[in-house]
């Protein structure tokens, strides 16, 4: 059992709901049941007080007040060169970072990675799952920072309750620090705190749809005669209807066919999902390449979400298809603010930046707004929160979208920065996480058809 030993360097008990997870089966499916490799005794162990400079370093923690970091148990343990910190598939009891030397992890791939002492991925947790995603071995003599797991579960309970008491009504107001402080920043904050940006709305059909289903006496009847209207969105759902992500035997020709064939939950989150396309739109021809990069992007992690929906067994595809499309939303207010303000707004890479941002807040307000399902609203709050723990040991659609999401970065600059896929805890409640030569998820890569299609819906 990684790092158990450790256990009895903290005092702090185990609550009842952390002892409730102990219980859970923490081995997912087709993952190594058993590890040939096993975690070394390290060659010390002692109990430390890190300075708050050091410990603001960290990811999450870093989000911490002073005096919650001040109260954090830390153990700083030691070890030689070609130890084995962890093993892949080993129970993870606590959470570790790298202060001194070079680690090389072996996820279950063909290749490895090795993270080294000053560097950014120093500063995320080594592993942050339940379960360890690779076998991390010393390539030097090591220094490593261990706190409890139960920071994690207390963390995410905290960050969940903050988040689930906020709505359209009472959202917060304040936006994150490293907004440039420039006059059209300061106005966009401004008018975000009025309530007077300018959201963007769905189609008419979109919210007539939203409003029918809310009755319970709804009919297919009811729903194909309000579709009808727009024959655009007609067209698209036959095309949906007869795609290879559904397994067409016969061909359908009209509406009625159509919904009958994807069912009126199908029917309504699909039409949403085709009206937030008309969203992602600006008459500036500049800022219409950005909303162009933008939709793609939503796109590309709109059909991994549904793949690994599909993978997982228990999620709704279709929940996982409009969540991953609409988790960078927030992002459209402020291209819709710089096309009203053309002579302030900044170049497109501090726009691009500030939209990283401002995504969590402003994406929820949106989708709020529009009448997105309330789990749908609050996933612009959690598509990169990479260390957030839903609990339990299935995938939620939150862990799916983030899994998405930093599969989406694979290959592109910011992936330098970012955890890999396999130390978030979604990835240990994954089934075939087995990893490529680049470490990107290998089902993925064999559905790649699936991926196309799933990106074909909306193209």
């Amino acid at each position: 059992m990684a790092t158990s030993w450790v256990s009895s360097l903290f005092s702090k008990k185990t609550t009842d709901n952390e002892a409730a997870d102990v219980k859970q089966p923490v081995q997912p499916a087709n993952k190594p049941a058993a590890p040939k490799t096993s975690a070394t005794v390290p060659a010390s162990a002692v109990i430390t007080k890190q300075p708050l400079d050091v410990l603001k370093k960290l990811a999450p923690i870093r989000d911490l007040s002073d005096d919650e970091m001040g109260k954090i148990e830390q153990c700083l343990l030691t070890y030689k060169k070609n130890s084995v910190v962890f093993a892949l598939g080993e129970k993870n009891e606590q959470i570790l970072y790298l202060l001194k030397g070079s680690i090389e992890f072996k996820p279950d791939s063909d290749t490895s990675y090795t993270i080294h002492e000053g560097t950014s991925l120093a500063n995320l947790p080594l592993n942050s799952g339940k379960v360890c995603g690779a076998t991390a071995i010393t390539k030097t003599p090591t220094t490593i920072l261990s706190i409890p797991m139960s920071i994690a579960h207390w963390w995410a309970n905290k960050s969940k309750a903050q988040r689930e008491s906020e709505n359209v009504e009472h959202i917060s107001t304040e936006l994150p620090d490293q907004i440039p402080d420039t006059p059209f920043f300061n106005s966009f904050a401004d008018a975000y705190r009025k309530n007077k940006l300018s959201l963007p709305s769905l189609p008419k059909v979109a919210i007539q749809i939203r409003k029918a289903m809310e009755r319970e006496n709804v009919s297919i009847s009811d729903i194909i005669t309000i579709i009808q209207m727009d024959a655009p969105i007609v067209a698209k759902l036959i095309q949906v209807a007869n795609g290879a992500l559904y397994a067409p035997t016969t061909q359908i020709k009209n509406c009625h066919d159509a919904v009958t064939r994807l069912g009126l939950d199908t029917t309504r989150k699909l039409v949403m999902g085709i009206g937030a396309k008309q969203l992602f739109h600006t008459k500036s021809p500049q800022l219409m390449s950005q909303m162009q990069t933008l939709w793609k992007k939503s796109l590309h992690v709109s059909s991994l979400s549904f793949v690994l929906a599909q993978e997982a067994g228990n999620v709704n595809p279709e929940d996982a298809l409009l969540a991953g499309l609409v988790c960078d939303i927030g992002a459209i207010p402020l291209i819709n603010f710089a096309e009203e303000h053309p002579e302030e707004h900044p170049d497109l890479k501090e726009l691009q930046n500030a939209m990283h941002y401002l995504n969590p807040q402003v994406g929820s307000l949106v989708l709020h707004t529009l009448g997105f399902p309330h789990e749908i609203a609050e996933i612009p709050k959690y598509a990169e929160d990479w260390f957030y723990e839903s609990g339990g040991d299935k995938l939620t659609l939150i862990d799916i979208v983030i899994l998405a999401k930093l599969h989406s970065y694979i290959g592109t600059d910011r992936a330098k920065e970012l955890p890999y896929i396999n130390s978030i805890p979604a990835y240990t409640k994954l089934k075939n996480g087995k990893l490529n030569h680049d470490f990107s998820l290998n089902i993925l890569a064999k559905a790649q058809k699936r991926i196309d299609a799933a990106m074909r819906m909306f193209a």
